[in-house]
Order: structure tokens, then C-alpha cells, then sequence
């Protein structure tokens, strides 16, 4: 099993979220990096760029596929983890320590429609 961290916020596309404040830090789970193999290129939006919940703000490429990274809140990228793009295998050796990007939220909102640790649990034992 995927390990999965308590307060944290998660999606059912398996990005973890951290909040304080209005300010929310993301990355992939255990599980997604598990699932995506040895990760070999991560792609991030720059600072400065405006994000739409829901919508593509990155790529992470593995041994195995490439697949694109979803906000799950609306705002303003406020800092990137440029070492997670110079050294991508960061997210293999601890996705929980290795965040993507941190984002100023429009919506505070939105935190509300995100999975809590137990609910996140569930949905990963019923799509494993």
C-alpha cells in the first residue's frame, strides 16, 4: 500500500496538497510516483503564472509514461521546486518531500471539494 501521509489534502488524481493560509503546496503522492515508475523528467510552470483549478500545469515523464499534473485550486504560482526539475528522481526517493509548486489560492474555497487522507485511502483501494 501507498503510503499516505494524514493532513494533507488530496486528488483523485493523485496530487497531494499542503495548506497555510491562502497559500498551497502541491505535489505527486506516493502512489502516483509508485504507479509511474522511475521518473525521469518533471516539466513546471514558471512564478508568476496563473493557474485555473483543474487545468494542466505541468508534465512529469517516467521510464514508463508521460503524464500532465493538475491544479486542483485556482492562483498564482508563487515559486517552482527548480530542484525537483534538475534532479527528478527527488519524487522516486520521497514524493511527500519533494513538492512541485506552491500557488497563492484565488479560492479558498476549492480546498473544500479536495479528499482528506482517509477518503483519498479509499479511492486508491478502490482503483488499485
Amino acid at each position: 500500500m501507498a503510503k499516505i501521509v494524514e493532513g494533507l489534502k488530496y486528488t483523485e488524481d493523485h496530487e497531494w496538497i499542503s495548506i497555510e493560509g491562502n497559500i498551497a503546496t502541491i505535489g505527486i503522492t506516493d502512489f502516483a510516483q509508485s504507479s509511474l515508475g522511475d521518473i525521469v523528467f518533471v516539466e513546471l510552470p514558471d512564478a508568476g503564472e496563473e493557474l485555473e483549478a483543474t487545468n494542466s500545469f505541468g508534465v512529469v515523464e517516467s521510464i514508463k509514461s508521460v503524464s500532465d499534473l493538475y491544479t486542483p485550486l485556482s492562483g498564482k504560482i508563487i515559486e517552482k521546486n527548480s530542484t525537483v526539475e534538475d534532479g527528478p528522481e527527488s519524487l522516486n526517493e520521497d514524493a511527500y518531500g519533494a513538492w512541485l509548486v506552491k500557488i497563492e489560492m484565488t479560492d479558498t474555497s476549492q480546498v473544500d471539494s479536495l479528499l482528506d487522507s482517509k477518503a483519498y485511502s479509499e479511492y486508491c483501494e478502490a482503483n488499485s
